[in-house]
């Protein structure tokens, strides 16, 4: 919105300019997401405190300590995550991109389907919420739309750049500068898949305070970066990586991502005011996931959120394992409650999670020269 009022004015006031300078718009969403956290935090957190009453379930078969420490704080905190993220974005980012659009979708999208899940959570105080068959369906639903979406707008922009064949359908390889894995009408399901992967894995993750929001403000940096250089022909062709024409602006959305977790960390570090609950992390998943499509970067997203990953795939070993087998491979999952039932305090989990988070992330970065 500032883009489109300031940036006709730059010939007047030559001081306008600097609203066509991705990087100065990039940390104006930063900013102006933490600040509306900061500001609509305190008023949120008790009103919620008020509404809930009891807060949200906790899990009963975890530790006791757990569940004393945690009980009766209030959840839905993604609603000040998104406000502030939605808000800024639209403040910052240039509206008449597709690919913001497209990102802004899946994330309010995955954010009211959250917002539902932690309401039935609450009401019925129960862990149960939305019918997990119901919630895939409207994730997998949302996703392919926004796939379809970014197929047609890079299919667009082939016509008028040079860009790889069938690009759109394609997923860039890793460590690889000419290699493309073509998927063809495939692609679609695929490029689904990896949103709303994305999205459940960081719901997964949100268990202990602060373990799911860090990693997510870690992964989005990344994909600032990633999302500012392939959008850009230059550092594209320099790096060897694909030119995704418009991508540039995605940056902004993970700038606000950044400043809207940053915010929310304030108020969710040890002990927590308030947890994100489905509202936030169903969201922040999704929007991470539908940049990796938008960016071509969609193998990368395994390790970048490599955490989220190894927390997933906990959940499907433990699941496995005790349906063929009759007993558990962990103690206790997603694997950080494995952890928490070893023994370990829940800030050593968190702090060992953010530091592999960090980890992983310079390793995925890494593919961007490594080729």
């Amino acid at each position: 919105m500032l883009y489109e009022i300031f940036v006709p004015l730059a010939d007047q006031l030559q001081i306008f300019n600097v609203f066509r300078y991705l990087t100065f718009r990039t940390g104006g969403a930063v900013m102006t997401a933490l600040l509306i956290c900061f500001v609509i935090g305190p008023s949120l957190i008790n009103w919620m405190r008020k509404k809930q009453g009891k807060g949200q379930p906790i899990r009963e078969d975890g530790p006791k300590s757990h569940i004393i420490e945690k009980k009766g704080t209030p959840t839905m905190g993604g609603v000040m995550i998104l406000i502030s993220l939605i808000v800024s974005v639209l403040l910052w980012a240039r509206l008449d991109n597709p690919y913001v659009w497209v990102v802004l979708g899946v994330t309010a999208a995955f954010g009211l389907l959250g917002f539902m899940d932690d309401y039935l959570k609450v009401t019925k105080q129960n862990t149960a919420g939305v019918v997990g068959r119901g919630k895939l369906i409207f994730q997998f639903a949302v996703a392919l739309f926004a796939a379809w979406i970014c197929v047609r707008v890079l299919g667009s922009a082939a016509e008028t750049v040079d860009l790889p064949s069938n690009i759109e359908t394609s997923v860039p390889l890793p460590f690889f500068k000419d290699w493309f894995l073509p998927l063809g009408i495939f692609f679609i399901p695929f490029a689904a898949f990896v949103i709303v992967g994305a999205s459940n894995t960081v719901n997964l993750t949100d268990g202990l305070d602060g373990l799911a929001i860090v990693p997510v403000m870690i992964a989005a940096a990344s994909y600032l970066l990633i999302s500012y250089l392939t959008g850009n022909a230059i550092y594209a062709d320099y790096l060897q990586i694909v030119f995704v024409p418009g991508a540039g602006e995605l940056a902004i959305i993970c700038g606000a991502i950044i400043g809207a977790g940053l915010g929310f960390l304030w108020f969710n570090a040890p002990p927590a005011m308030i947890f994100m609950g489905d509202t936030g992390s169903l969201s922040l998943g999704g929007a991470i996931g539908s940049v990796a499509v938008a960016a071509k970067h969609e193998i990368v997203l395994a390790i970048i959120g490599g955490l989220f990953v190894l927390e997933g795939l906990s959940v499907m070993m433990q699941v496995a394992s005790f349906k063929l087998t009759g007993k558990r491979v962990f103690r206790m999952a997603p694997i950080h409650h494995h952890f928490e039932q070893m023994g370990w305090k829940e800030p050593t989990i968190v702090i060992r999670f953010w530091i592999i988070a960090v980890i992983l992330a310079l390793i995925g970065l890494s593919t961007l020269k490594l080729r």
